[in-house]
């Protein structure tokens, strides 16, 4: 990182930028042609290693890459706002992001598969116990993402 002021030290300070984030992007790249998608997602972590977990359909442009080249490179961002100034160099952005590396693969083990799709529910805000039926389970590919690398940055502007 070149702007190591900014840089966000500490694991539990990155992923609390990242609990704060409403997407993530991932990156994909397969016979040398690039992808980026917007997704929902969620986290945990094992024992210090960090799983980003992502759902999706079973079929589609992000899996046939995936097939191909499994590594995976990820943006989340929030608090992004323009701080304008009185001269167009001046001018800022005030942010808080995480990006990060990891392999990606489909999960298929069903019990880890319902967990993941529990986390997803619960981040965004569903009660309860969820409760999925067969048909939905077999229409939805969890992918997880076991992350290699992860930084944080920030630039927050003092009033």
């Amino acid at each position: 990182m070149r702007r190591t002021d900014r840089a966000i030290e500490g694991t539990d300070d990155i992923l609390a930028v990242l609990d704060g984030c409403e997407i993530i992007r991932i990156g994909l790249s397969a016979d040398d042609r690039p992808y980026i998608v917007p997704m929902n997602f969620a986290y945990e972590t094992v024992d210090g290693k960090i799983f980003i977990y992502l759902h999706c359909a079973r079929e589609g442009r992000k899996l046939d890459m995936i097939a191909r080249n499994s590594s995976v490179c990820f943006e989340a961002d929030r608090s992004y706002r323009t701080v304008k100034a009185d001269t167009a160099c001046r001018w800022t952005a005030e942010f808080r992001s995480v990006m990060g590396e990891g392999i990606v693969n489909a999960v298929t083990d069903d019990a880890e598969r319902v967990r993941a799709m529990d986390m997803l529910m619960h981040r965004y805000g569903f009660e309860g116990i969820p409760q999925y039926t067969a048909q939905a389970l077999a229409a939805v590919t969890v992918l997880r993402i076991s992350v290699s690398s992860m930084t944080g940055k920030q630039h927050l502007v003092k009033a």
